[in-house]
């Protein structure tokens, strides 16, 4: 077994949103997803899929029209081996959230450490349903400017706590120690 050290980064937001954790890379593509959905900040809300050298990796969906390969019986050390390979995470397909993953290390593993672990990161997931990277940056642009006429409308729809800046790494790996990992569950 290897350690890899990822990178991921929300596409099409500035600045970026971003992401460097530890993973096994034994862990199947399914908790690949739950550890994106923590790190990220993610509900778990929406459908997922992954994209490799232009193959879908996915759950199994009789009603998916696209091909896919089923990604239950896929590990990441199947579709990424080398530093610097990359493939695309889709969150929510309706928003379009897509991230690239980039593998920076291949590492030996500590065997005093837990995986996985979150070493870092910028800035906090956008909200849940709030249109995109085009919606979310218009989100951030209105609230900006408490005349907007649309402002008392997203800040009580996002809320007096959500901080576009904030990144509490302590919580992202509270959340991941919490988790379970490698049984396929949530």
């Amino acid at each position: 077994m290897k350690v890899y050290q990822i990178k991921v980064s929300l596409n099409e937001i500035e600045p970026s949103i971003w992401r460097r954790f530890l993973v096994k890379d034994t862990t199947a593509l399914p908790d690949l997803h739950k550890i994106l959905q923590t790190v990220m900040g993610w509900t778990n809300s929406h459908l997922h899929h992954f994209v490799v050298d232009g193959e879908i990796y996915s759950e199994p969906d009789e009603d998916n029209e696209l091909e896919y390969i089923d990604y239950r019986k896929t590990r990441i050390k199947d579709v990424m081996d080398s530093v610097n390979d990359e493939m695309t995470y889709e969150y929510d397909f309706g928003d379009g959230w897509e991230h690239t993953l980039v593998l920076e290390k291949v590492l030996d593993p500590d065997p005093d450490a837990k995986y996985p672990v979150c070493l870092a990161g910028g800035r906090n997931c956008p909200p849940e349903d709030c249109g995109g990277a085009y919606g979310f940056m218009e989100m951030l642009d209105i609230l900006k400017n408490p005349g907007h006429e649309e402002y008392e409308s997203w800040k009580t729809w996002v809320g007096d706590e959500y901080d576009s800046e904030r990144f509490d790494l302590s919580i992202i790996n509270s959340l991941l120690r919490r988790r379970n990992y490698g049984l396929l569950s949530w």
